[in-house]
């Protein structure tokens, strides 16, 4: 069965009443036309529900815009969806075309500031998200009573001699569902086994993000990334008004994750609405992604909050390497990724998460 519109539904009972599911929910292919967004292909979700959202076959699979009734999700830059023959991998030129979005994908050789290592110049953040896909297939299928939306396509991360990694991507929805999944498998196609860095940069933004907005995560230990960090650890989980000039703040969270390791993770603001709330939640697996990375940017214009959980810390390779924590992925060696993201929609929705968040702490407290 499958609830919409307060009821459930057959596929049979659904049919009966469209000319086609797409009058309700699906998947739609299209390319933009204008300046430097010119041949990006995307690909539309609605879920019938509420949720809707954009993946960019062009740019890696990523996920450019959600929203939820009207509502944005998340933070988006200037730049546009930049088409990847734009991108500028020099020193931080990774930033010309980074759109924000729900999902931007960071690594592969790299994550994080611009440095040398092992003789190799690296740019902010990597390659991947600039990579097109190829392989691409969107697709709207019944299962049972249950429409199921996809789109698939694989990337390849490639520097002769240095390393060369496949990424597969399948996105998928359900109709009368407010979330969606990421599956990636990452795949070592070279000859070596190679520096493996990765890293989901998730960017929530206004109104989610508010003054008065919340991180909402059953944290064990929280580290500030430099100086500038520290004077905000106190405040860390809580979020004001924009503010002109403001230095990004980065914090490391070692999260508790809950009895099947899953970590849990939301923004929220219960304040929206007249007070009706609403939430952008994460869950993913610890031993997939050991570390989160929180990016508070409370400036005019650049006003975010990055949800980014990682493999890695967010200073590049070098000092990754140097830390004794840099990763590596052996030759044919394969790593799953599974992740989950979904809105928080009425105050109902906000207080089940935070109960969530508490019973894992608790389950930490008396482990």
């Amino acid at each position: 069965m499958t609830k919409l519109f307060g009821s459930e539904w057959t596929k049979a009972d659904l049919m009966r009443r469209v000319g086609d599911i797409s009058q309700i929910a699906g998947v739609q292919r299209s390319f933009l036309t204008e300046g430097n967004e010119k041949g990006v292909e995307v690909i539309e979700f609605r879920t019938g529900a509420g949720l809707t959202f954009t993946v960019v076959p062009s740019r890696a699979m990523d996920i450019a815009a959600a929203d939820y009734r009207g509502t944005p999700l998340v933070w988006r830059s200037g730049s546009g969806i930049v088409a990847p023959e734009f991108y500028d991998g020099v020193g931080t030129g990774w930033r010309k075309s980074f759109f924000g979005g729900l999902l931007t994908t960071c690594g592969l050789g790299n994550v994080g500031t611009p440095n040398e290592d092992d003789g190799e110049v690296l740019g902010h953040h990597g390659r991947i998200a600039n990579q097109p896909a190829k392989r691409v297939h969107a697709d709207g299928r019944w299962e049972g009573n249950q429409f199921v939306m996809s789109a698939q396509g694989q990337m390849r991360d490639t520097n002769p001699r240095r390393y060369d990694f496949s990424v597969t991507r399948n996105v998928t929805a359900k109709m009368g569902e407010n979330r969606l999944f990421i599956s990636d498998i990452v795949e070592n196609v070279g000859p070596t086994d190679s520096p493996f860095m990765y890293l989901y940069h998730i960017n929530i933004g206004f109104p989610v993000l508010d003054d008065g907005s919340e991180l909402l995560v059953p944290v064990h230990k929280s580290t500030p990334r430099d100086a500038v960090a520290e004077p905000g650890m106190h405040e860390r989980f809580r979020f004001h008004a924009p503010v002109a000039g403001y230095q990004e703040q980065v914090f490391y969270h070692d999260v508790i994750e809950d009895d099947n390791r899953h970590v849990w993770v939301a923004l929220v603001n219960k304040r929206f609405g007249d007070g009706k709330g609403i939430g952008v939640y994460v869950r993913y697996h610890k031993s997939q992604f050991p570390n989160l990375v929180e990016w508070k940017m409370m400036s005019e214009g650049v006003y975010v909050v990055g949800i980014e959980p990682a493999n890695c810390h967010v200073e590049g390779r070098a000092r990754e390497r140097e830390r004794g924590t840099l990763q590596f992925l052996e030759v044919g060696g394969r790593r799953h990724f599974e992740t989950e993201i979904g809105v928080l929609t009425n105050q109902d929705e906000i207080q089940a998460f935070e109960e969530k968040v508490a019973s894992i702490r608790a389950r930490q407290n008396t482990a």
